[in-house]
C-alpha cells in the first residue's frame, strides 16, 4: 500500500476512533509506524495517546517493538513532542511506563521548549509519572533531565505550580537542585517565598470554613521512593474512586472498628510482627520517615480513629463533601509548604542561603545536561559568582571548600556580597559593566507577608535579618511599604537589633514612618471604598508611628521632607476618590431617610381606628398591635431623622484628611445604623396597623403576606449589610487587615 494511502486511512480511523482498524493497518504495514499523518506532524500514537486510548497505545508500542522502536518512538511532531511527551503530559503511568520502558532514551529528549517528558511529567504536577520515570532512568538519576536552558528546574516548577507532595520527593531524590538558581537569579526558596497564597497567612478563613479548617487533620508528607508500593496505592484509589466520601467515610470506619477489636482481643499475626522488625532493621530511615516510631500501636490506632471521627463529623454536619474537599486541599497546601520550606532551610548553608541572591548566568549545555546547579564559590565569607554572557568559565565546587582560599579567577569577573544581597561586575566583552542584586528569601517573604518564612528564616539564619535590596530596604521598612501588618507586629517582638534593624533607613533616606506614610500604586487593604481605604491608610500610619518611641525615626529624608508632608502629598489622589465616594453614599442614603421620615411623620400622626368622640381616647388602646404601632412609628421617625442630620453633616464636611481618621466614618456608621433602625421600625409600624385590617378573616395568612411585601425594602438593607460591617470592622480594630491573594 503506498506511504500516501496509509496515512489518509490511519487519520480517517483515528480521528473517527475506530482504534481496530488503525491496529489492523499498524500491524500489516510496517511503514505506518513511522508515518505522520496530521499537519502537525502526529503520528497514530501521538492521537491515541491525546484520545487517552491506554489499550491501543500498549497494543501499538507492542507491534513496534520488533522493528526500530527508537526511530517510531523518537518522532517529533511540529513542537518536538515525542509520544512520551504527549503521555506524561496526559498523567497516565501505564502509557509512560509503557513507552519508557522500551528505550529508555526516550526521557530525556528534549521538546522545543527545551523540556523533557521528565521536566513535563513535574510542570503539570503528575507525581506518579515523575517516580515513575525516575526509576526508569539510568542508574535511576534523572539529573541529566531536570533543567531547561532558562536555568528552570523540575524542583522550580515543582513550587511555582504548588505541586508540594511534588516538590517534596523531589527535594530528597535530586537534593542538588535546592540551591540552584535560573537565569533571573531566583532559586526555589525564592519561589516559595513569593508565593503567599500557599501560606496560612495569606489567606482568610471565616466563619464555618474556619471551624471545618481546624477539624481537618493533614498528614506530612513522606517520601516515595518504592514505586511498587506506589502503584499499589493507585490501584486502591482507583478501585474507591467510584464510592462517594461518605461511603468510604463508612468503610474506613468499619475496618477502625476491626482493627480496635483485634487490638483489644489481644490478637497479633507474630510472624507479621516478626517480618516488620526486621524490615524496620534493614531500613531506619523509612521508619523514621513513617512518623509513627515513637507511638505504640494502639496509640496509633488511636490516632487513626480520631482522624476517621473528625473526618466523618465533617462530613456529617459539613457543607458537603466538596465543600470539605475543598477547605481539605487548603489546609493541605498550607501545611505542606511549611513543610517543604523547612525541608529547603535544612539543605541551605548560611553562605548557600546568601548565594540564593547572586547574579544569575546562562546555562552552557554541558551544565544543563549534567544538572550543575551551583557555580560559586566562597572566599573570605563572600558568594563568589562568575559570569561572562552565556559562558561560564569551570570552576570547581567543593562543600569543604576552605574559606581563606584565594579566587582561581581574574578580579574583573569577581562578585561579592554586601548586606544579604549578591552583587557583580560583570564584562560582556564591549567594556560594559553590569551591577546586579537580587533580593533574598527574607526580602521577598516580608514583602508578600508570608510571616511563617520570615520566622523561620531568622530562626536558622539570624545573620538575615541584615538583607537588604537594590534600595537599601530591609525586612522592616518592606513590610511597612507593602503593608504588611503580620510580619510587622512579628519583627517588633524581636528581642535582637531591635533599634538597629527599625532605624534602618533606604537610600532616599525614608525611615519606616516615611515608608508608612507613602501611598503605593496598589491598594494593600481588604476593604471597600476609597474613604475606608483612606481610613486604613491612617491608622497604618498611626499604628507605625506609636509602635516606637517618640523621635524614634528619623524626621527628614534626603528631599527634606517629614513623614506627615509624604503622606499629604501621597495622599491627595485618594483624599479626592473618598470625597466623591462618601458624598455619593450620602447623596444616596440620605434620599432614602427622607422618605422614610416622610412617611414615619404621616404614620406618626396617624391613630387606627380612631377616637372616642366623648374622651378622646383611642379605641383601639390597651390591644397590643396598637401599642407596638405607637411606638415603632415614633422610632422610624426619631432614627429616620437623625439618619438625615448625619449625612447631611457628611455632605457638609471639609473632607480633609485628618477627617477620614474617625469624624467621617463615625458619622457614616451613625447615618448607616439610624437607616437600618428606621427601616425595620417603619416594617414593624406598618405590619402592626395593619394587623387590624385581616385579624379576623386572615389572621394566620397575615405574617407570610407582610413578609412579602416587606421584602424590597429590606433587599435594600441586605445590600448595605457589607458596607456596614467593613465600618464596624475599620472602627473597632486598630491594626488594619492585609487583603490576601
Amino acid at each position: 500500500m503506498p506511504m500516501n494511502e496509509i496515512q489518509k486511512n490511519l487519520f480517517k480511523n483515528a480521528m473517527h476512533g475506530n482504534w481496530e482498524q488503525v491496529l489492523r493497518i499498524y500491524e500489516q504495514n510496517h511503514e505506518a509506524h513511522t508515518a505522520k499523518i496530521t499537519r502537525s506532524g502526529d503520528t497514530a500514537i501521538h492521537i491515541a495517546i491525546s484520545d487517552g486510548q491506554e489499550a491501543v497505545v500498549r497494543q501499538l508500542v507492542n507491534m513496534i517493538v520488533s522493528e526500530n522502536a527508537s526511530e517510531a518512538l523518537g518522532i517529533r511532531n511540529e513542537q518536538g513532542k515525542t509520544p512520551l511527551h504527549l503521555a506524561a503530559s496526559s498523567g497516565n503511568v501505564a502509557m509512560c511506563r509503557c513507552i519508557a520502558e522500551q528505550d529508555p532514551k526516550l526521557i530525556g529528549v528534549r521538546d522545543k521548549d527545551d523540556e523533557t517528558p521528565f521536566f513535563l511529567a513535574v510542570r503539570h504536577g503528575r507525581k506518579e509519572i515523575f517516580l515513575c520515570l525516575h526509576k526508569l532512568c539510568e542508574n535511576g538519576d534523572g539529573s541529566r533531565y531536570c533543567r531547561r536552558k532558562d536555568g528552570e528546574t523540575i524542583l522550580h516548577s515543582a513550587i511555582a505550580g504548588e505541586y508540594f507532595d511534588l516538590a517534596f520527593q523531589i527535594i530528597y531524590l535530586y537534593e542538588k537542585l535546592v540551591n540552584s538558581v535560573n537565569e533571573e537569579g531566583f532559586s526555589p526558596l525564592h519561589l516559595l517565598a513569593s508565593k503567599p497564597s500557599a501560606f496560612r497567612s495569606g489567606n482568610h478563613i471565616r466563619g464555618f470554613h474556619q471551624f471545618l479548617y481546624h477539624c481537618i487533620i493533614v498528614d506530612k508528607l513522606e517520601q516515595q521512593s518504592n514505586t511498587h508500593t506506589l502503584s499499589e496505592g493507585l490501584q486502591y484509589n482507583e478501585a474507591h474512586a467510584k464510592y462517594p466520601e461518605n461511603y468510604q467515610t463508612c468503610v474506613g470506619f468499619a475496618l477502625f472498628l476491626r482493627n480496635l477489636t483485634r487490638m483489644l482481643l489481644g490478637y497479633s499475626n507474630h510472624r507479621n510482627d516478626h517480618d516488620n522488625q526486621i524490615s524496620d532493621a534493614e531500613n531506619p530511615t523509612e521508619q523514621k520517615a513513617q512518623g509513627t516510631q515513637f507511638f505504640p500501636s494502639n496509640y496509633l490506632t488511636c490516632f487513626l480513629g480520631l482522624k476517621l471521627l473528625s473526618k466523618s463529623m465533617l462530613v456529617i454536619l459539613g457543607l458537603g463533601s466538596r465543600e470539605i474537599v475543598k477547605i481539605r486541599e487548603k489546609k493541605e497546601k498550607h501545611t505542606w509548604s511549611v513543610q517543604i520550606m523547612e525541608e529547603l532551610l535544612a539543605r541551605t548553608s548560611m553562605y548557600e542561603y546568601e548565594a540564593n541572591g547572586r547574579s544569575p548566568h546562562h546555562l552552557t549545555s554541558m551544565e544543563r545536561d549534567h544538572g550543575e546547579t551551583t557555580p560559586y564559590s566562597i572566599v573570605d565569607g563572600n558568594v563568589i559568582n562568575f559570569r561572562h554572557d552565556s559562558f561560564i568559565e569551570p570552576m570547581v565546587h567543593d562543600d569543604h571548600h576552605d574559606p581563606t582560599s584565594k579566587p582561581r579567577h581574574s578580579p574583573s569577573k569577581v562578585g561579592f556580597h554586601e548586606n544579604g544581597v549578591i552583587r557583580s561586575d560583570v564584562s560582556d566583552g564591549k567594556g560594559k559593566k553590569e551591577m546586579e542584586k537580587k533580593e533574598t528569601p527574607i526580602l521577598i517573604a516580608a514583602k508578600k507577608g508570608v510571616v511563617e518564612m520570615v520566622q523561620r528564616v531568622l530562626e536558622v539564619l539570624p545573620i538575615a535579618i541584615h538583607d537588604t535590596n537594590t534600595e537599601k530596604k530591609n525586612v522592616v521598612l518592606l513590610a511597612v511599604e507593602h503593608r504588611q501588618p503580620h510580619v510587622y507586629n512579628f519583627l517588633l517582638g524581636l528581642k535582637i537589633m531591635k533599634e538597629t534593624i527599625f532605624r534602618q533607613t533606604d537610600m532616599d533616606g525614608n525611615s519606616a514612618l516615611h515608608l508608612a506614610a507613602k501611598l503605593g500604586d496598589h491598594r494593600a487593604w481588604l476593604i471597600p471604598g476609597a474613604a475606608l481605604q483612606m481610613q486604613w491608610e491612617i491608622k497604618w500610619y498611626q499604628f507605625v508611628k506609636k509602635s516606637m518611641p517618640p523621635h524614634f525615626f528619623v524626621r527628614y529624608n534626603k528631599e527634606n521632607q517629614s513623614p506627615k508632608e509624604v503622606f499629604s502629598h501621597s495622599h491627595e489622589n485618594l483624599v479626592e476618590e473618598g470625597s466623591r465616594w462618601l458624598t455619593k453614599t450620602s447623596e444616596s442614603c440620605s434620599v432614602v431617610a427622607a422618605l422614610i421620615a416622610t412617611v414615619a411623620f404621616a404614620t406618626s400622626a396617624t391613630i387606627p381606628g380612631g377616637v372616642q368622640q366623648e374622651s378622646g381616647i383611642p379605641t383601639l388602646e390597651g390591644q397590643s398591635a396598637f401599642s407596638i404601632f405607637a411606638i415603632t412609628s415614633l422610632v422610624a421617625l426619631s432614627f429616620s431623622v437623625t439618619s438625615v442630620v448625619m449625612f447631611l453633616a457628611i455632605l457638609t464636611s471639609r473632607y480633609q484628611e485628618k477627617d477620614f481618621g474617625t469624624d467621617l466614618p463615625r458619622k457614616l456608621l451613625l447615618g448607616l445604623t439610624s437607616l437600618f433602625l428606621s427601616i425595620a421600625s417603619m416594617l414593624v409600624s406598618f405590619c402592626a396597623g395593619h394587623f387590624f385590617v385581616l385579624k379576623d378573616k386572615l389572621k394566620y395568612a397575615a405574617f407570610p403576606v407582610y413578609a412579602v411585601s416587606c421584602l424590597p425594602v429590606t433587599l435594600f438593607a441586605m445590600a448595605q449589610f457589607p458596607l456596614y460591617f467593613d465600618l464596624v470592622r475599620a472602627m473597632f480594630n486598630k491594626v488594619p487587615r492585609r487583603s490576601s491573594t
